[in-house]
């Protein structure tokens, strides 16, 4: 009987969750949409936990039942946030699926690298998205014409060279070879670029 109180529970949650979301997408302004999507489920948390709290049939959960069920809530939260719109927001795998359902099912694997350069940071304003977000995220801030690290953005970059180099597969399929090159990017950029700050 517990067991189908902390199921029924969940769905509620998912259901709070989904509908506080569609609020939000329709009729707020949203600044970064991962942050939104944690403030969806933040609300649809306390949300749950005055039903958990006041309904009469959850209500009867023992408090680590409560417990359990609530932290269970806040990672389900987190998951659908980073998993579902955040993803489906900013993966080049659904844009590469999107694309060949545009043109028909089917692009020359040759016109791929114009795509990516082309259409795809045109359509997504890829520059525009990615500077907003790490602005909103306190890791750049633009002086002028020149964007800089804060002091958070220069910890955060360490970490992820340091993940990359350390952490990340060495041996990764790379269109039919397997390579390194995705541990080291930059070992293939310009010595002396002309984009600098002064």
């Amino acid at each position: 009987m517990k067991l189908l109180k902390l199921v029924f529970a969940t769905a509620l949650y998912l259901l709070l969750l989904g509908l506080v979301w569609l609020a939000i997408v329709n009729f707020f302004k949203v600044d970064v949409v991962f942050y939104s999507a944690l403030g969806a489920a933040a609300v649809a948390l306390a949300v749950q936990a005055l039903l958990v709290l006041a309904t009469p049939v959850l209500r009867e959960l023992n408090p680590f039942e409560k417990f359990q069920h609530l932290a269970s809530c806040v990672l389900v939260g987190y998951i659908l946030a980073i998993s579902v719109p955040t993803v489906i927001d900013r993966s080049l795998s659904f844009y590469i699926l999107e694309k060949l359902q545009q043109r028909g099912g089917g692009i020359q694997l040759g016109k791929f690298n114009y795509i990516f350069t082309t259409e795809y940071m045109r359509e997504h304003r890829l520059v525009d998205i990615r500077l907003t977000e790490q602005t909103e995220s306190g890791t750049i801030v633009i002086d002028g014409d020149c964007v800089k690290l804060t002091p958070k953005g220069e910890k955060i970059a360490s970490f992820g060279r340091f993940f990359r180099q350390s952490l990340l597969p060495k041996q990764r399929l790379l269109m039919g070879e397997y390579t390194d090159q995705l541990t080291n990017p930059f070992r293939r950029s310009d010595t002396s670029p002309d984009y600098l700050c002064h």
